[in-house]
């Protein structure tokens, strides 16, 4: 019975599978992705920043999106990248780094439900030391456990039922608004606007619903490991990469700032 009880304060993440050739080009694949994730949403946030043109409402809200890319990629990618190029049995992690991962990581993902869900996974004694996971989530950890979890299952299920649909309604809703919009008006130039800006938003918001919702359902089934890490990458790195363009690039008045500063810099020159 005491193996029921026993607390490891050192974890081992599984990470990726990478074949000895493919190890760093996987790499510099991670590498160039997390550069251009940092210079793309940090750029924005200097942007706005330091233009005083920028400083309203619209454009603070801006700033919210690309700090919450910078801040969900920096807590997974990095540790990802050292991982790679670690052999698969020394990649370990301590339970108190692990479970302040799984914290960031809820707080990026969905921050609301953060506090109970990960309260209620550290209450559980864990028997468990192998994290099937590239990085700590609330999901791997209570994995660990060799208690019920079912409340941890029930409250977790339950809340992301919830979240996934009130999310897509609001989406639904929000979209047949714009549309009966663009039909009333027969605006074009407001309706190819719309149209360029709600196209490559629904496609981000399709990837991140989609990955989320297998990276959930695939918890269950642990033979397709495989499959929720990949949608588990896709759900960090898709946003961060094309939330600068759709929020950002999009709007005339941060590219007009951005041409300005650009123009600037070639005259100087």
């Amino acid at each position: 019975m005491e193996n029921l009880t026993f607390n490891s304060p050192v974890l081992q993440l599984e990470g990726l599978f990478v074949s000895e050739q493919n190890l760093y080009p996987t790499f510099l694949f991670f590498l160039l992705v997390y550069v251009l994730i940092m210079i793309s949403n940090i750029g924005i946030i200097l942007l706005i920043s330091v233009e005083r043109n920028l400083h309203e409402p619209m454009y603070i809200l801006f700033c919210n999106l690309p700090f919450n890319d910078v801040f969900g990629n920096s807590i997974i990618i990095p540790r990802l990248m050292i991982d790679i190029l670690r052999p698969a049995s020394e990649r370990y992690i301590s339970y108190t780094d692990c479970v302040a991962q799984a914290f960031c990581y809820h707080m990026y993902a969905a921050a609301s439900h953060t506090i109970l869900m990960v309260s209620l996974t550290i209450r559980l004694n864990h028997c468990g030391t192998l994290v099937v996971n590239p990085f700590c989530d609330n999901a791997s950890l209570f994995k660990l456990s060799c208690e019920n979890s079912y409340i941890n299952n029930v409250f977790g299920l339950t809340y992301t039922a919830a979240l996934l649909g009130s999310s897509m309604l609001c989406v639904v809703i929000t979209y047949a608004k714009i549309t009966a919009v663009c039909l009333t008006t027969k605006n074009k130039t407001l309706n190819s606007k719309a149209l360029k800006t709600c196209s490559t938003h629904l496609t981000v918001y399709l990837i991140m619903w989609v990955s989320g919702f297998i990276m959930i359902i695939l918890h269950r089934f642990p033979a397709y490991s495989d499959y929720r890490k990949g949608a588990a990458l896709l759900f960090h790195i898709v946003p961060g990469i094309l939330n600068p363009v759709i929020y950002a690039l999009q709007s005339s008045e941060i590219r007009h700032v951005m041409i300005k500063i650009l123009h600037s810099k070639k005259v100087m020159q």
